[in-house]
Parts: structure tokens; sequence; C-alpha cells
């Protein structure tokens, strides 16, 4: 389905136009339950009515705190739908984090479901201005309302019918994600309507071509606050599909899931796919259902698209790259069985070449474009930059520039690649900061890993460089998940593979890595631990 042009030029219209092309087909899934287009439609509308009547703001942003429930999907609709802006909030961050995130984004109303009732309390008690709180009960509006006088709170039971959407401009905010920060407040990535329309369209053109379309099933295994959850959504309901999201009880067997709900898309992150293939998950031809896999958010190993492809043999791959600041997907890469493990640098699947009106550019430290076969930075423009960080010009000036001579504005996006010639897939070769000097040497981690995944057997490995000193580290820690792993043995292997300066002078065994909660690799966590243990 194409979506027609609209006086509104809103992320909501994706949804609105699937609504009227196919109202009784389900739109999405949770657990038992299901809602039709016609029924979600029904649902959003009714809680932009309760934020356009009650909110007070003419564009409201909206925290969703929500998830895994019929009520987040509403509330991410509904907040679109009243002209507003979506801030996605999880339930079981902690309580200081959230507060942090509503307090940045100034948020004018809260839509919590069953999970997010939890959070209200603390949320309530903290918060600096009144807020409208959106709930499903009127019952328990009423109890809230005895509670927490200062704030206005409203139940979507009570709410009318006939609410028409409010329109929104290309340049009005649609959402609001707030990412890590390094001086440990999160950063707010504000993504405009246009910004994400012109991602869902370039979707559209890649995955039309493999006859995706309103008969498929979509996975939705993503955390709202991971930017990817807008493929899950906006994308899977531009094609008509049926989103598919896993209960807490289901997600602990997404395989079983899989089989069980007939995915034919799924969309994860490579730790995601290590967990997935253990004790032989990913058994050869377990999936033929499957029509279109993707990885995105963290390198992907050879190894795991090789794996995927066995277990879906009648699915295209693709890796998928694309920071939040860039809205969602830059570039593709589509894993060829015969072709693409020659074309893995250090073991790691290349990201590929750039979509439709995407400008990919490789940079030295002067901003000066490298000669091809060298390493730089990666720089992206085209019309999916975001405008910049949530009400902070100086890291917005330092990661939004201008190239001489260029007027469009590129991103910075830290990562190290190498130049390739045009048409050619780009290897992803680490991120900037995980190049470090040991005694004056440069080292790339990648490299070490690739070497610790051949010399471990195992495909969960991380390199970090530990202890710090001013120049970058001393040495290297390497954690490795295979419990059965020899170290002795491996690090022999390391000794034969690597240059002395680069083989980890402390291996790690562990049960598996800890994961942040978009289901990356959470290297900072292995960090943290290296310096509890120093300060001993």
């Amino acid at each position: 389905m194409t979506i027609p042009a609209h006086a509104s030029e809103g992320l909501h219209e994706v949804f609105l136009a699937a609504a009227a092309a196919w109202p009784g087909r389900a739109a999405v899934e949770v657990g038992p339950d299901a809602l039709s287009y016609q029924a979600l439609r029904s649902a959003a509308l009714r809680v932009a009515r309760l934020l356009v009547e009650h909110s007070g703001a003419q564009r409201p942003r909206v925290g969703v705190l929500a998830s895994r429930s019929m009520q987040m999907y509403a509330g991410i609709l509904g907040a679109l739908c009243s002209g507003g802006t979506v801030v996605p909030l999880n339930p079981g961050f902690p309580v200081e984090r959230t507060r942090q995130m509503i307090e940045l984004a100034e948020a004018h109303a809260l839509v919590a479901d069953d999970a997010g009732h939890a959070a209200l309390t603390s949320q309530l008690e903290a918060a600096t201005r009144s807020l409208l709180v959106i709930v499903g009960d009127g019952a328990q509006a009423d109890r809230l309302a005895a509670q927490w006088p200062r704030h206005r709170f409203a139940a979507v039971e009570r709410a009318g019918e006939g609410f028409e959407p409010r329109p929104s401009g290309a340049d009005d905010l649609a959402y609001l994600f707030f990412t890590s920060g390094s001086t440990g407040t999160p950063k707010g990535v504000g993504v405009l309507h246009r910004n994400a329309r012109r991602f869902v369209a370039m979707s559209q053109e890649r995955y039309r071509a493999l006859g995706i379309g309103h008969e498929d099933r979509f996975s939705q295994f993503y955390d709202i606050t991971f930017d990817s959850s807008m493929f899950d959504l906006f994308v899977g309901w531009s094609f008509g599909a049926a989103l598919c999201c896993p209960t807490l009880a289901e997600w602990i067997n997404p395989n079983k899931y899989i089989e069980r709900r007939a995915l034919t898309v799924i969309d994860i992150v490579p730790s995601t796919g290590h967990m997935m293939d253990r004790s032989n998950g990913w058994r050869a031809g377990r999936f033929p259902g499957l029509r279109l896999c993707r990885f995105g958010g963290e390198a992907l190993s050879a190894e795991l698209a090789a794996r995927l492809a066995q277990a879906a043999p009648n699915a295209a791959i693709d890796n998928v790259y694309g920071p939040t600041e860039c809205t969602v997907d830059a570039s593709y890469y589509r894993w060829d069985r015969a072709r693409s493990p020659a074309e893995a640098v250090h073991g790691v699947v290349p990201i590929g070449t750039a979509g439709p009106r995407v400008a990919l550019h490789v940079v030295d430290a002067e901003l000066r474009e490298v000669p091809v076969g060298r390493e730089g930075e990666l720089l992206i423009a085209g019309p999916q930059v975001t405008p910049g960080y949530w009400k902070d010009p100086q890291r917005t000036a330092n990661s939004f520039i201008q190239l001489p001579g260029s007027d469009a504005v590129h991103y910075r996006t830290g990562d190290l690649v190498r130049r390739v010639p045009e048409g050619q897939p780009i290897p992803y070769l680490g991120r900037m900061d995980y190049q470090i000097k040991i005694a004056g040497v440069r080292i790339e981690l990648g490299e070490i890993e690739q070497a610790m995944r051949q010399a471990s057997g195992s495909d969960e490995v991380v390199a970090v460089g530990w202890p710090p000193t001013p120049g970058g580290a001393s040495g290297v820690v390497g954690f490795v998940a295979h419990p059965r792993c020899d170290v002795a043995e491996m690090r022999a292997r390391l000794r034969d593979m690597l240059p002395g300066v680069m083989v980890p002078k402390d291996l790690r065994i562990v049960q598996a890595m800890p994961l942040n909660v978009n289901g990356k690799v959470d290297r900072k966590a292995l960090l943290e631990e290296l310096r509890a243990e120093a300060t001993v």
C-alpha cells in the first residue's frame, strides 16, 4: 500500500491509511488478545480526545509509560493523533532515570497501562509540574485523583467517540527518544514527522520488492524506547500487516513464539540472536515461514548471520545500520550465502550501501574525505537526519555539522569504517572509541574480538581496554560467553594469532553477556565491573 498524500504529513497517517484500507484485519496481537485496525484506531482516538481536552497544550508531549499492552499502542497512536509527541518510557527503568526523562521532555501528560501503574506513584511524587495522567479504568482514575490532587486524571473508558485526528506538519516533532549520555544524564533525540515518514517510505520501497504486504506478520520484540521499534510498528502497519507482541512469558522463548504465531518478519539485535541460538535454537530449516529477518543496533557477526540463513532458508537476511539521530536505517546489507563470508571484515558483516536519498561520507580527523581504501569516521546526510539533541545546542553543534562546500547537515556517527568504491558494501570496523592505544600502538578491539571468536569457538565475545591510561589503556581484558572454554588453551591460540600487545592479559568466562534494555551487549556494565574490582 502506498501512503496517500494528506493535508497532514504526520506519522500517524501511515496507520490511519491502513485502517481505512483494512479495517477488519488484525493490527496488533498481544498474548491471546487482538485488535483490528478499526478497533485500534477507535482506542487511539479516545486517547487523543482526552489529550486535547485536558492537557492544556496545543501539541502535548506525552510520556507513554507502558509495556507490551494494547494500551501502549493506543497511547502511542493517540499521542500522534492529538498532534502531540510520543516520549517512550519503560516502566521497568530505574525511577530516577524515568523522572529525568519526564522532566527533560517537559512532558504534559502520561499514558499508563497496568505495568506503568506501579511506577506512577514515584513519578507523580517527584514531578515538578502538574501532569495529565490517562489510564484505562474510570474507578482507578478517581482513586488516583483523590490521592494526587495537584495532577489531573482521565479514563479512556469515559472518552467520547467521534474525535477527528489532528494534522501534523512535516517539521513537527513526532517522537522524542532518550538515549544514554556520557555525562550520566539521558540525551534526547527529536524525530520529526518528515524524518519518520521518509524512513517508512524507504522501508516500503525496499521490502515491497520482496512481496511483503498485508498478509504478513511482524514481530515486535523491541522495547518502545528503542528507535528500531518504529520499524515494527509503522513499517508493519504501512503494509497493513499484523504486529505481534509477545508477553513477558512468551518472550522467554522467542523461537517458539515465532513458530506459534507464524511470524513472517522479525527484527532483532544480534545479542538477542545469540540468546535465541543457544542450545541449537536456530537449527537448520526451523523457520521455513520467515520471509524477512533484520538485524540492527550493533555489529553482526558473519557466523550469526549464516546460522539464521540456515534456520530461515526462505528469508532475506538484512543487516541494517543507522543511529537514532538518523531515524533507524541509513544503510542496508543483504546477506548472500555464497558471497558474504568473504566480504566480512574481522568476521563482522558490512553495513552495506546507502539507502535511497541517504549520503554516506568517510572522513579523517579534519573532516576531509579519505581516499578509497582508507579508514575514517562515517558521516550521514539525508532527509532522515534529525534536527539534533533536545535542548542541547552545544552537543548538537558538535555532532551535526556542515562539510566545506555543502549545505547539507551531516551527522558524525563516531563509527569507524573503510571507504570503498561506489556501490560496494562498506565494512564496519567498530566505534572510534573502540580504538585504543597501548604503549603508543593503535589497537583495534574489533580485530581482537574476531581472534577471540576463532580461538574460543564462541560468537559472544567482548574486548575492552583496561585499565585506562591518559593515552589509552595499559592492556586488554576479554570476556567470553562459553562456560566450557579452556582459558589456557584459548590464550595459547591467541598468542599464535595476535601480536603480544593485543593478546588480552585477562580472559574471563561468563555465563552470558550483560544486555541493556534494547538487547545490546552492555559494554559499560563490563567496565563498571572492572572498576568496582579496582576499588576493592
